[in-house]
């Protein structure tokens, strides 16, 4: 039976997944497909090279540095969030704290980064073909949030956060023969998504990716459908929602270094479940 994961991401709410993905290598299960979407892609790579706690210091820690986020980022490099120096400076071989790029390689396991092609709105689904050793751009289009980040290119195509256009990769992992799924949420299952400032970050890309903007707008729709779908998938017994019941405090910019590892106690508690449904 070939069973898949996806990582919805959700900026530093993250650490839910995080907590979780480490209890599942704490109890040793196995994914066949693992789907990462934006800050999940990260989960995903850290998770699939066997690196327990590596997310976890990246949250905690290295979140909190000026280098990492912040306004001065704005000035140096048009972006709030310094995508370079998350998945470059820091991660690469000789860096601070090195994805194990060989673990990750040698894992069975096929990997899915979603992103957001900022031309024509459309999904664009990475894998470990397009990975090099310290080359790690796939991460950064699929964490590329719109206005706080300028679009990320590859191959001279401008990507931004895979959010937009496949926020819930479920059908995806369908689509790729998983029989059963695991679903990580970072905020509850029971309560849909708001629009939040999609509107407002969509009016800032409207003029140069304009579909983009568009999908960052209907955005909310596509999500909420998508928790919907594995909640129905659920009742099945073909999908485990693993969503935390409240998100202690923490949202996609949010840095509290308390409320951060109380959601990241809740992802290692509520990781318990996986095993069982995946068979680990």
């Amino acid at each position: 039976m070939k069973i898949g994961l996806v990582d919805v991401g959700g900026g530093l709410r993250g650490i839910y997944a995080a907590g979780v993905l480490d209890s599942c290598l704490d109890m040793g299960v196995r994914f066949d497909l693992v789907i990462g979407v934006s800050a999940g892609s990260a989960n995903a790579a850290s998770f699939l090279a066997g690196q327990r706690g590596r997310n976890h210091t990246f949250y905690t820690q290295y979140a909190f540095r000026r280098e990492y986020m912040g306004a001065k980022n704005l000035l140096t490099n048009r972006s709030y969030v310094n995508l370079d120096y998350v998945y470059g400076t820091l991660s690469r071989s000789d860096g601070e704290n090195p994805l194990d790029f060989q673990a990750l390689l040698d894992n069975p396991a096929e990997l899915l980064v979603v992103a957001t092609n900022a031309l024509t709105g459309s999904a664009k689904y990475f894998g470990k073909a397009d990975l090099r050793q310290d080359d790690y751009d796939i991460f950064k289009a699929s964490s590329a949030i719109p206005f706080v980040c300028p679009p990320y290119e590859i191959d001279w195509m401008p990507y931004y956060d895979g959010a937009l256009a496949d926020p819930v990769p479920l059908e995806r992992a369908f689509q790729w023969g998983c029989e059963r799924v695991v679903v990580l949420l970072t905020r509850p299952a029971d309560q849909p998504r708001g629009p939040g400032k999609d509107a407002l970050f969509a009016d800032c890309i409207q003029r140069r990716y304009p579909f983009a903007a568009r999908k960052l707008r209907t955005r909310v729709e596509r999500y909420n459908a998508g928790v919907a779908l594995a909640k129905r998938c659920a009742e099945e017994g073909r999908v485990l929602v693993v969503a935390p019941d409240d998100t202690c405090g923490v949202d996609t910019l949010t840095r509290d270094r308390e409320a951060m590892e109380r959601l990241y106690q809740k992802g290692l508690a509520d990781g318990r479940a996986v095993s069982a449904f995946a068979g680990g």
